[in-house]
């Protein structure tokens, strides 16, 4: 079975009452909404909220979840709408400056230095669509969707950015 359809069955699960299969998407779910919630917000606390909000909101809105198979899709938007929401709420409460960019935790002190001056030469925009893409192994047509953007923006954005991060390894491999 595919991600995508481990997932759908899944959900239909958890709208069913099967609070075990909970446990089960969230392994396949963490990773690309934490990871797409913490380029969005650049704060870990507000990343890991809105993992916890989405896993809320799956439970809640399980049994209105129409499976079309992208059920990925259907969580990051959730998230999507929650990094939105907490967004709209820092601009009016609060002037904190973001603390972090998207950084997997796996990673080397080297390569993590690495992977933080390329992800910091994006646009909030453009590391969303990175993140979405990669980490959450969206097509450019569903962050089309998502993002409410046309396809060809979408795509334009992504390869600029893969560009900007091409040349930015380059510098650091080259010592330019």
């Amino acid at each position: 079975m595919t991600a995508n359809g481990a997932i759908d069955r899944l959900i239909l699960n958890v709208a069913d009452g099967d609070m075990s299969a909970l446990a089960e998407l969230y392994g396949y779910i963490s990773a690309p909404v934490f990871s797409y919630a913490l380029s969005v917000l650049k704060n870990r606390a507000d990343a890991e909220d809105v993992l916890h909000d989405v896993l809320v909101g799956i439970i809640r809105h399980a049994k209105s979840y129409e499976s079309r198979g992208k059920p990925i899709a259907w969580v990051i938007t959730m998230a999507r709408n929650l990094c939105m929401s907490r967004l709209r709420e820092r601009s009016r409460f609060s002037d904190a400056p973001a603390e972090e960019v998207y950084l997997p935790d796996n990673v080397s002190p080297e390569d993590r230095a690495t992977l933080r001056a390329c992800m910091e030469k994006l646009k909030d925009d453009e590391r969303s669509i990175v993140v979405m893409h990669a980490a959450a192994g969206l097509k450019h047509r569903e962050i089309a969707q998502i993002l409410g953007l046309p396809l060809s923006t979408v795509l334009s954005k992504y390869n600029r950015s893969i560009k900007k991060l091409r040349e930015t390894l380059n510098d650091k491999e080259y010592g330019d």
